[in-house]
């Protein structure tokens, strides 16, 4: 059997929340953390996160607050660039991030 790499591959995201998810575990925060990054309420975040409150329709101030802090450019995020997901590459430790290196699968303490 051939070797198989998932090097350059992409974790499909296809709802803001989950964009919003993946990216903050990338960036390796906490829900908290962006909560208070944006100066948002935390349980507020995490509707954002959950889907129970959707994104696109948050007040434009919170909406930019969030996607700023989560690295994301604007523009591309209420286009729709972002749907793909992140490439992820193989490590020893198994698939990880490409431009962070953090375990896609792991939570963030």
């Amino acid at each position: 059997m051939e070797d198989f790499s998932f090097d350059g591959y992409y974790l499909g995201h296809f709802k803001p929340n989950s964009i919003l998810r993946e990216k903050r575990l990338v960036l390796g925060l906490t829900q908290q953390q962006v909560a208070d990054l944006t100066k948002v309420n935390y349980g507020q975040y995490q509707k954002f996160e959950s889907g129970e409150r959707n994104i696109m329709t948050a007040s434009f101030q919170i909406a930019c607050r969030v996607i700023k802090a989560l690295n994301m450019d604007i523009d591309k995020f209420f286009n729709g660039d972002y749907v793909i997901g992140e490439p992820v590459k193989e490590a020893p430790e198994g698939l990880v991030y490409a431009s962070t290196g953090r375990p896609f699968n792991k939570e963030v303490e």
